[in-house]
Order: structure tokens, then sequence, then C-alpha cells
């Protein structure tokens, strides 16, 4: 037969392949990448947090013996320190504006008993205004603060 005359089709381009609907790959990859973001920021804010108490537990360490600081200059960098930790670990909003009985009662809502209400705790409100603390109060008010911070293991 001549070749003109065979019975033979011309050639076929597929179509091209659609957008719709995707491969199972993309629909895996859709799934998979918030996932991890998701994940990943959980894991930052939880290794943050621990690294923040670990922190603030080896100043609180350090300020207790230190002895090149009086006892006032001890109050006040207590005091800093608190407040330093505590926006470290809560939302900024809820906690950078606190003062006076306001910060006492966000310390207390933390523990188990109103310690910072007492005496003591209200060494933390006044420390710049008010004369050196003897040792023992001083010393009570370091036990309070480790206290507090021991008490804040899960994220709020």
């Amino acid at each position: 037969m001549p070749p003109k005359e065979l019975p033979l089709r011309d050639i076929h381009i597929p179509e091209a392949i659609g957008l719709w609907p995707p491969a199972i790959g993309w629909w895996i990859l859709a799934v998979l990448i918030p996932l991890l973001l998701f994940l990943s920021y959980k894991l930052y804010k939880r290794i943050t947090r621990k690294t923040a108490l670990k922190s603030v537990k080896k100043q609180i360490k350090s300020l207790k013996t230190n002895q090149e600081l009086n006892e006032q200059q001890k109050l006040i960098e207590l005091s800093s320190l608190m407040r330093r930790t505590a926006v470290s670990i809560f939302p900024r909003e809820d906690v950078a504006s606190l003062t006076g009985e306001v910060w006492l009662d966000f310390l207390d809502n933390n523990l188990p008993n109103t310690s910072f209400k007492t005496e003591t705790g209200q060494l933390l409100i006044n420390a710049a205004y008010r004369k050196a603390p003897n040792l023992n109060e001083l010393m009570a008010l370091f036990s309070l603060c480790e206290n507090w911070i021991n008490q804040q293991k899960e994220p709020k």
C-alpha cells in the first residue's frame, strides 16, 4: 500500500493540564505549612518563656547574695525585676500599666493566697519612697517573689 492510502490519523496533542483540582502534593503542603508555622510559634513561645523564668531565678539569686548593694538598692532592683518578669511572660497590654494596689492584686491573682497584700508585699510598690527595709523584711520579700516566679508554669 502506498503511504498516502494508509489509514493513519494525524498526531493529536493532549490538552494542557488544568490548575484545578490540584494534585495531592499541593493539598498536603496546604495543610502542613500552616500547621508547621503554628507549632513553631508555640514552641518558640514555650522556649522563651522557660528561658525568661530561668533567667529571672538566676537574677534573683545573684541579687539576693550581692554584697555591693545595700538593702534599699536591692529592693528597687527586685521591684524592677518583678515588673520585667511580668511583662515578659504575660501580655504587655495587661501588665505594663499596672501600679500600686492593682499591681499587687495582679501578683496575688497568680498565687493561692494574697501574700502581696501584706506589709511584705507593700514593699514593692513603695520601694523608692521609703527608708531602707531591714534584712528580715527584704528576705521575706525575696522568698515571696521567688514563690511567685515558681508558680508561673503554664502560659497565660
